[in-house]
Parts: structure tokens; C-alpha cells; sequence
């Protein structure tokens, strides 16, 4: 499963993205193991917004094609948000909740993010940097 900078990372050939994080990544998406929760597309529409960021072409073409090269939604259900909300000391940022919440129902998240990197629960992670 991809953090949200990582699909940016990942689709924009980013060389922030490690060698070894690109080929778990180009793997996955090739068995049809690759996935992203709903929540950093919503992510990445405020970062657009804000001006932080901006892509080629429109969020939504953007995301059918991350969609189209294989990649996977996962939306946000009663589970997660109530998992998310459980989390023993993960930061606050509601998107990152969610996220390692999603990540926990079985998936290895691949992410920079040295707050996730470091909190203390039980969940797979990849430093995406690797």
C-alpha cells in the first residue's frame, strides 16, 4: 500500500522514490497487489489546491490511470475510521490516521514518512527513500 507522497512519487518518476521501493512497487502493480486508500487522492486535491503541488493533467485522469496501470483503491469504511481513531501513539494528521489504519488490515505501507517509520505499532512498512 502507497502513502500518498509515494503515488505522487511513484507516477511523476519522482528519483526520491528509492530503487528497491520502485521495484516492490512496479512488482505489486504487476500481480495486481497494489493499492492506495481513497483518502490521498483527497490529499493530493488539497495539496493542489494549496498550490503545493500540480500535475500534468486533471486529478481524475491522473488517478484512472494510476487505476488503469494497476493500482487499487481501498475506500475508508467504519472499520478503518474506528481504527484509525484507536491508534496508540501515531500522530494526530487525520489522512496519516487513516492511512496506517488501512495499512493495518493486512498490507505493508510504503512511505517516507519518518513519523510512521517510527511510531511504535505493529504494521509492515518500506522506507519509500530505500
Amino acid at each position: 500500500m502507497l502513502d500518498t507522497h509515494v503515488v505522487i512519487w511513484f507516477r511523476e518518476a519522482n528519483p526520491r522514490l528509492g530503487p528497491q521501493a520502485r521495484r516492490e512497487i512496479e512488482n505489486a502493480m504487476e500481480e495486481n497487489d497494489a493499492a492506495v486508500s481513497v483518502i490521498s487522492f483527497w490529499e493530493i486535491a488539497m495539496l493542489i489546491q494549496k498550490g503545493r503541488i500540480s500535475l500534468p493533467i486533471a486529478l481524475d485522469s491522473w488517478r484512472r490511470d494510476l487505476l488503469d496501470y494497476g493500482l487499487a483503491e481501498i475506500p475508508v469504511d467504519a472499520e478503518i475510521a474506528a481504527r484509525a481513531g484507536f491508534l496508540p501513539n501515531l500522530h494526530g494528521d487525520p489522512a496519516d490516521r487513516i492511512i496506517v489504519a488501512t495499512a493495518l488490515q493486512g498490507h505493508t505501507l510504503v512511505t517516507s514518512d519518518r513519523r510512521i517509520l517510527d511510531w511504535p505499532g505493529q504494521l509492515p512498512r518500506l522506507d519509500a527513500r530505500r
